[in-house]
């Protein structure tokens, strides 16, 4: 890559202060910004390194006031750190190229079946297995080792990495990335105890449907439903090793850290913030906007938008400071 910093504020809008023909061809975190290097201020612990970074440009907010000489070029945006996602999204679509690619190794194989369609300039990796009947829109990018199922819908320009599994009449919406070794549609945990002391497996018929904008990071599973559907909103972000159990509804722009796991039936609300190694039981309610912090364990249901919470069992925020003070200077006596 190679920009001037006019052409960085074009992109994103922005004005410049400082020389319009600097040249970047790499990013870099401002601590170690290196002349050729494009970093960002976002938060206001790294304001020191505005001041000593030698990042030929600087991507800052617009009502950024600096104290001392900045010596890089500073492009002002609205919001630094939308506007490095937005550059970075740019310059990885730029260095992607859309065409319809079949490997060798897959043609040979048969591993697509002849009644799945493929939209134009789909991207298809060595060894991927498509089962009948299944639909892959346009400008789709599937890696290596990838098997998809019968009866499976796509949308356009969605990216399966390596080794991901889909089963038959999974759902998957538009500009979707499925990160590595991630398993969508795969038999939920049902079993009916028997009077024996022995474990009746349930059959599970029902599907998975992923809205638009999701992304699901590596090794991370979403159970099908037993007889209707596991839904996972739009705008969704699930990190690495998280586990969707079957029949969980997922509302829309809620983000997820890794080791998260949700039991059975719980329905979770839209533009949610979970933690890492959050755990929530089966047959609950999460309510719009709520937080749950790292190790949470959630029993029951938060019926309240906005809702801060967070130990095990996980109790309002406040609460729970009040109740680990009381804790700690319980040890102390």
């Amino acid at each position: 890559m190679e920009f001037t910093a006019r052409q960085i504020a074009d992109a994103l809008n922005g004005t410049i202060e400082g020389n319009p023909d600097a040249k970047v061809t790499k990013f870099a975190k401002i601590e170690h910004g290196k002349p050729g290097a494009i970093s960002f201020f976002a938060n206001p612990k790294y304001e020191q390194y505005v001041y000593t970074s030698k990042a030929s440009v600087l991507l800052v907010n617009s009502d950024f006031v600096p104290k001392e000489n900045v010596e890089a070029t500073m492009v002002r945006v609205e919001n630094a750190y939308t506007a490095l996602a937005d550059l970075l999204k740019f310059v990885n679509n730029q260095r992607r190229k859309y065409r319809s690619r079949i490997a060798f190794s897959t043609l040979l194989g048969c591993g697509i079946s002849i009644c799945a369609r493929l939209g134009k300039k789909v991207s298809v990796g060595d060894f991927v297995k498509i089962g009948p009947r299944t639909r892959i829109g346009d400008y789709g990018i599937i890696h290596s080792n990838v098997t998809i199922g019968s009866d499976v819908t796509i949308g356009h320009h969605v990216i399966i990495y390596p080794g991901v599994v889909i089963y038959p009449k999974t759902v998957i919406g538009d500009n979707c990335i499925l990160h590595a070794g991630c398993i969508i549609g795969s038999d939920g945990f049902g079993n009916a105890p028997q009077d024996d002391g022995t474990w009746k497996k349930i059959e599970h018929l029902g599907g998975v449907i992923i809205g638009n904008d999701v992304e699901i990071g590596s090794n991370t599973t979403v159970d099908r439903a037993m007889m209707e559907n596991t839904i996972i909103g739009n705008g969704v972000r699930i990190d690495n090793l998280c586990q969707i159990a079957h029949n969980v509804i997922i509302g829309d722009n809620t983000v997820m850290a890794a080791q998260t796991g949700i039991a059975g039936s719980t329905e979770i609300g839209k533009n949610c913030m979970f933690g890492g190694q959050v755990g929530l039981v089966g047959h609950i309610k999460i309510a719009d906007n709520t937080m749950i912090g790292a190790q949470s364990g959630v029993t029951r249901s938060v019926r309240k938008s906005g809702t801060v919470i967070m130990g095990t069992p996980a109790i309002e925020h406040n609460n729970y400071l009040r109740s680990y003070a009381k804790f700690k200077q319980a040890g102390q006596e």
